[in-house]
């Protein structure tokens, strides 16, 4: 019997609103988050790849992950997207996130310096090491030059039990196959 998903249903990548100068618009996250929690999602994704998180300084990152909290209100989850091309930078902003409350953390691959896939290995298992909130990783290779393999993938599934769950963006159905028959 498979364990019960943790992230199941329905999740909004949210963008990061900007005002005129660039200074997050928090106003407008507001309304974006209301609007996904009417319209009757699951969960948000603040601050991950579609959230311009690359653009954003760690204090607008976190800031964004809390207010995006404070917004929900606990009426959906928040995975938070504190991923980024560095292992440190992807640590600190996942501790952030748990501590403000985060229901799990969204952890792209180190986009940009294309890491080995023992180092990519290395790096999620780093990040999990360091928290206890569910992590969800995140293999979009067209954007970061590198894709999770599926027996990196399978092997962080065995070596980290807080890696539960894997949004996939290569595209691929043949891979999704790969992925199901191997992890189930």
């Amino acid at each position: 019997m498979h364990a019960p998903l943790q992230f199941a249903g329905t999740y909004t990548a949210l963008v990061t609103p900007f005002k005129p100068g660039g200074k997050v618009d928090e106003a407008a996250l507001e309304k974006l988050v209301q609007a996904q929690v009417k319209g009757g999602v699951d969960g948000i994704v603040p601050v991950g790849t579609t959230g311009e998180s690359p653009t954003l300084d760690y204090e607008e990152h976190v800031a964004v992950i809390k207010r995006s909290i404070e917004f929900v209100g606990g009426r959906i989850r928040v995975l938070a997207g504190t991923g980024g091309n560095s292992t440190s930078e992807a640590i600190y902003l996942t501790k952030m996130a748990e501590k403000a409350g985060a229901d799990g953390s969204l952890q792209v691959a180190p986009y940009y310096n294309r890491p080995t896939q023992e180092g990519l290995f290395q790096h999620f298992r780093a990040i999990a090491a360091t928290t206890d909130l569910p992590l969800v990783l995140y293999s979009v290779p067209g954007r970061c030059g590198v894709e999770i393999a599926v027996e990196t993938v399978r092997r962080l599934a065995e070596a980290c039990p807080t890696i539960v769950g894997l949004k996939e963006a290569g595209g691929g159905a043949d891979r999704v196959r790969q992925l199901r028959a191997t992890l189930g």
